[in-house]
């Protein structure tokens, strides 16, 4: 009979053991990245932002970089990158934030698009000006900002 400490056997072998140390090292940078949300510290909202498409097809690459480097900064400057924090962390209240930048969502006019998850929002004409409003109604209040969504049309 094997003891409370045996687990079962041990699978030893360099593969696997590397293999086991890069789940373990994902599992890492996923807690310390995105939390848990069973623990009330993961990431509420996930913005993804079409901005540097090689296809140049929804806005141009300055327009696209200018947005990216804007709205980067901005989650920093406010604190809300990362996993939702209480104010006694050491980094203060703040995060519940994503970002992602993204090379094509697929709607290729009316950019940079982004799209907010996960009520699915998508919104057009990105800019910074824009994207201060996303942040400020949108991933901090929780209102999506109406003017600037991006809506399917009705089909007739």
């Amino acid at each position: 009979m094997s003891s409370p400490e045996n687990t079962g056997p041990k699978n030893t072998s360099p593969k696997n053991t590397g293999a086991d140390r890069a789940l373990a090292s994902a599992q890492y940078s996923l807690a310390k990245k995105y939390g848990d949300p069973a623990r009330g510290d993961g990431i509420e909202r996930h913005i993804f932002l079409c901005a540097l498409s090689e296809k140049q097809k929804c806005c141009s690459r300055e327009e696209g970089e200018a947005s990216w480097n804007f709205l980067k900064t901005r989650l920093k400057e406010l604190g809300l990158i990362g996993p939702k924090r209480e104010g006694n962390h050491v980094r203060g209240e703040g995060g519940g934030v994503q970002r992602t930048k993204a090379d094509c969502l697929q709607l290729c006019d009316a950019g940079p698009v982004a799209v907010v998850w996960p009520e699915g929002v998508w919104y057009h004409s990105c800019t910074p000006a824009a994207l201060e409003r996303i942040i400020q109604e949108h991933l901090i209040e929780g209102r999506p900002v109406e003017d600037l969504q991006l809506k399917p049309l009705a089909k007739p």
